[in-house]
């Protein structure tokens, strides 16, 4: 009897309405990033510079956005607003690529929308910590499932978006994504809590104005830089490596990062489930760990199946990352969880602005080989400063 209340407690109509929306943003976004590239090259008919200076152009963009949104969301107003307005944009934005083939309007009108949708996840997980808090539910585990829909997302979309576009078409393909937002907005609206601000104690707030100003807040986001600096030099070198340097199938590619993701699930929720015996801190420990014999081991084997084994520790080390490290930010910033969300998300997007300019530049200087080599580095460096950031 136990039990059974227990599980009606957890499935509740709120709960399930924060998976299928996180899961829905999660696929349509899985649907529009892997072949973004190929669209602008082949639809839009730009350079590989040009494609490059669209990446970095985006991030700026959405690191910029986002701190302003993240910023306001803590301070005033209902955050489902704001999460409705940014699904709004996310469905204008997927119109406009679906419809659309001029590179300015594209890095211009396409990168402001794009960086106003971008705001979306950070604030849907930053409802659902106010949401937890306010309902007794158990933070972590609450997050991880959240977090897990996202992992799943990838699984299914990255091979469902280049089915779309290449038997399709890309119109379709963003169409496809225009609807998943859709849904969400209805969801949001009509299935999403509205949690009222809880006043702050003078303590708190204080501790809200001097956020950055804190050692720890800062560790935690270059050491985050860092690891998902590593993250994005791979997923990007990857296929690249594996065709010209190893002389492996080019599929093989898509079959190691849809493993490590699929990985990724139940790795989540583990850590989610131990989190509360070991803290955050010693878990994130075990995932930079993790993510240290990863790159060692790409330094160290090349065959098809050393790869697949790997994938093990890229799974550990990019599965906990993604869940718990977002939850460390937020209780190094009590009362702030929009702003803290935000500042995890762009600690992904400062790294992924550097692994594109370190990644085309060592592998065209140096070679493939030697990305990894940078990566095992940094990987160990994001080790010793996160072993400086004190556990919540």
């Amino acid at each position: 009897m136990k039990f059974l209340l227990t599980r009606r407690r957890r499935l509740n109509p709120v709960y399930l309405a924060f998976m299928a929306v996180s899961f829905m943003v999660g696929i349509a976004g899985a649907l529009q990033a892997p072949t973004l590239s190929l669209f602008l090259s082949h639809e839009v008919g730009v350079r590989p510079f040009w494609v490059g200076l669209f990446y970095t152009v985006n991030a700026v963009a959405g690191i910029v956005v986002s701190l302003l949104l993240a910023k306001r969301s803590d301070n005033r107003g209902d955050r489902r607003k704001l999460i409705l307005f940014c699904c709004a944009m996310a469905l204008l934005n997927a119109l406009l690529f679906a419809f659309n083939r001029h590179y300015l309007t594209l890095i211009t009108l396409g990168v402001l929308l794009s960086s106003l949708a971008s705001v979306s996840m950070p604030q849907i997980f930053a409802l659902a910590r106010e949401y937890a808090d306010r309902s007794a539910r158990e933070v972590v585990m609450f997050s991880s499932v959240m977090r897990a829909q996202l992992s799943l997302a990838w699984v299914i979309g990255p091979p469902l978006s280049f089915a779309l576009a290449l038997n399709y078409g890309f119109t379709t393909m963003f169409v496809v994504a225009a609807i998943l937002f859709l849904i969400c907005l209805a969801l949001v609206a009509f299935a999403l809590p509205s949690v009222p601000r809880v006043e702050q104690s003078p303590e708190v707030l204080l501790t809200q104005i001097s956020a950055w100003r804190n050692k720890d807040v800062r560790l935690l986001f270059v050491a985050s830089m860092m690891m998902w600096t590593c993250n994005t030099m791979y997923i990007i070198d990857m296929p690249l490596y594996i065709s010209t340097v190893l002389g492996l199938p080019e599929r093989l590619a898509g079959l190691l990062m849809g493993t490590a993701a699929g990985l990724e699930i139940p790795i989540m929720l583990l850590a989610g489930h131990y989190v509360k015996r070991t803290g955050k801190r010693r878990i994130m420990l075990i995932a930079v760990a993790s993510g240290v014999l990863f790159y060692l081991g790409l330094v160290l084997f090349q065959s098809r199946t050393a790869l697949m084994a790997l994938q093990i520790f890229n799974a550990l080390f990019i599965g906990i990352i993604a869940g718990i490290g977002m939850l460390w930010f937020q209780d190094l910033m009590p009362g702030r969880p929009g702003a803290a969300t935000t500042l995890f998300t762009n600690s992904i997007s400062t790294g992924t602005i550097l692994a594109g300019l370190l990644q085309g530049t060592l592998a065209e200087s140096f070679g493939h080989y030697t990305v990894y080599w940078l990566a095992l580095g940094l990987a160990m460096v994001s080790f010793a400063l996160a072993t400086r950031v004190r556990d919540i």
